[in-house]
């Protein structure tokens, strides 16, 4: 049993990750670097985090120590990813902007800047979800 608290959780990233290319290339924007970019939908932070709180509840039960740290860990990073790294985001955009606007001769020294870092909050509500979903199929499923 306990090896599915580690493998449960990392399926459900596999398999979200899989979700989030699916969705970027239905949305025209795939590129291999979707496979292992930031942000997008449905959160893969937000996936996995719910996974394993949620397999650390179904096998060592929701009164116990590691639960609550699940808990916790879960809740810091799902709005880290809402809240620091989605404002790295958009200052990348705004740099990225003010560099273009630079003298040609002067602009090629400096790098552009990624600008997806962060997830929206419906990237995230689409995570959890996904999270939930997934856990609870591969838990029924596995015996």
């Amino acid at each position: 049993m306990e090896y599915k608290l580690f493998l449960i959780p990392i399926i459900v990233m596999l398999l979200n990750q899989a979700i989030k290319v699916m969705v970027e290339a239905w949305r025209g924007n795939w590129t291999w670097m979707s496979v292992f970019s930031y942000g997008g939908m449905p959160s893969s932070h937000a996936s996995i985090v719910v996974s394993l709180a949620t397999v650390i509840g179904y096998y060592q039960g929701i009164n116990s120590p590691e639960f609550a740290i699940a808990i916790i860990l879960a809740l810091l990073t799902m709005r880290d990813a809402t809240g620091i790294r989605w404002h790295m985001g958009k200052q990348g955009k705004a740099i990225n902007r003010l560099i273009k606007e630079l003298p040609d001769n002067t602009e090629y020294k400096y790098p552009v800047l990624s600008e997806r870092f962060g997830h929206k909050n419906t990237e995230v509500a689409v995570g959890i979800v996904v999270g939930l979903v997934l856990t609870a199929a591969i838990i029924k499923l596995w015996p």
